[in-house]
């Protein structure tokens, strides 16, 4: 078929779903994995840390909050690498640099060299995120971007879990040191990266490398037609038209608060800040306020990781919902659910700390909120052009970390004062705020093209 003077979208949008997309969501999600243990694991790790150094609720605070900041620097930087310089090769090195921070934690001889270390391997994982789901979204058509998009964020509660069960077997054996270095290996990942993952003909169009976009479009359509075992495609759909506007470092950022896009980033931003604060404020401290409450270690961990469980229904139903209802009702449905079970989850913690009410509201808890990382993984590269939307995603997140960095520090500042009860509530409250933000100033992105999305059309 000829397929010249068609656009990259045009020639990705009309391709079937295939084995070979189903590859490249494997790959990038398998990296989404591996990185969400490792950020997951200090959740299950904490309390022996704590006890080790023999450090105050606030110092174990910072200890928990040390990866994001190092997640707001790295998601900060890797947007605006990546929408100048690509997103494979931004993508590439943060794993790299994730996983030599996880083995230089693993040497960590004192609670300082551990935080620094922390700080590094939140770099790495703070770039990789918005880079994963900014790959994803303009290599999947738009009929079926959301659900491969939740899913792939689907591959976090299963992060999770693995970092759990593997702390429940392990940590009574190795420790938490070697732990951490078991958690370095999967960096060897960024080699199957390099020979599968294309770089995307959508940004190679933006910035002006027409040839070398054409290139990887042909490599792509060959992939697709060898897995469908067809020699023909659907012919290519006219869509709104992108100018290329390749620009200097500082240009996409300067794009995200032009007056066309700047209600979406302040929404987008409000959203990730106060859903990860009320997040992290209380996930970061499961297992260690369950061992305040009395649980023993393996206790702690294990009723930690049997809560997480929930979140796996929960991110396979925002997945199917997201394409049937629309992005903004999921998005505020899982937030106030989650709110709402959070409370429940601190009262429960209160009242006895009756064990059948707290797997109970944990597991619905851990359902909602799983189901909302997967509607916000979903939801903000759509927001944003091409040109911008790296950098859109990765200061959303960035702004997110801001409020993950501050979620543990306040939990060990409430604690002492409020309880459980107390932690438990201001985290919903979070959520709350969140929901009534999307309520007031999201918009529905639901089966529309990237492009049609953007609003900006030359011709």
């Amino acid at each position: 078929m000829e397929t010249q003077g068609y656009s990259a979208a045009e020639r990705l949008e009309r391709l079937p779903i295939s084995g070979y997309h189903r590859i490249i969501f494997i790959i990038i999600a398998l990296a989404f994995f591996f990185d969400s243990m490792d950020l997951a694991m200090m959740t299950f790790l904490l309390g022996s840390i704590k006890a080790e150094f023999a450090l105050s609720t606030t110092q174990a605070g910072l200890l928990a909050s040390s990866s994001f900041f190092g997640m707001v620097i790295g998601a900060s930087l890797s947007g605006m690498l990546a929408d100048r310089f690509g997103r494979k090769p931004v993508f590439q090195w943060s794993i790299v640099l994730w996983g030599i921070a996880s083995y230089l934690c693993s040497t960590a001889q004192t609670v300082e060299m551990l935080t620094l270390f922390r700080v590094l391997l939140g770099i790495g994982m703070g770039m990789e995120f918005p880079i994963a789901q900014s790959m994803l979204s303009e290599l999947i058509p738009a009929k079926r971007r959301g659900r491969y998009i939740a899913l792939m964020d689907g591959f976090w509660p299963l992060g999770f879990v693995t970092a759990g069960v593997l702390s429940y077997f392990l940590l009574p054996i190795i420790g938490w040191r070697d732990i951490f270095l078991v958690l370095a290996v999967p960096a060897v990942f960024v080699l199957a990266i390099r020979f599968f993952i294309p770089e995307s003909p959508r940004w190679l169009e933006q910035a002006g490398h027409h040839a070398t976009a054409d290139k990887v479009l042909q490599r792509i359509e060959d992939k697709v037609r060898g897995s469908l075992g067809s020699a023909d495609l659907p012919e290519p759909i006219r869509l709104p038209r992108i100018e290329s506007r390749p620009g200097h470092f500082l240009s996409a950022l300067n794009e995200i608060w032009s007056p066309l896009y700047r209600q979406r980033t302040m929404m987008i931003w409000s959203v990730w800040f106060f859903a990860l604060l009320g997040f992290y404020g209380l996930t970061s401290w499961l297992s260690a306020l369950l061992q305040q409450s009395g649980f023993a270690v393996t206790q702690s961990v294990y009723y930690t990781v049997l809560i997480s469980l929930g979140g796996i229904p929960g991110f396979l139903m925002a997945a199917w919902l997201v394409e049937r209802w629309g992005r903004k009702p999921v998005c505020i449905i899982t937030l106030l659910g989650g709110g709402v079970m959070a409370f429940l989850y601190g009262q429960s913690a209160v009242f006895g700390g009756n064990v059948s009410l707290l797997i109970s509201s944990g597991l619905l808890m851990q359902f909602f909120l799983f189901g909302m990382w997967a509607v916000l993984y979903t939801y903000t590269p759509e927001l944003y052009p091409t040109s911008a939307r790296a950098t859109g995603s990765g200061f959303a997140s960035a702004i997110g970390r801001v409020g993950s960095l501050l979620g543990p520090l306040v939990t060990g500042l409430v604690f002492p004062i409020t309880g459980q009860g107390g932690v438990f509530a201001l985290g919903a409250m979070c959520f709350a705020v969140a929901a009534g933000v999307v309520w007031l100033f999201g918009m529905e992105t639901r089966g529309k093209t990237l492009e049609e999305l953007s609003e900006v059309t030359v011709g």
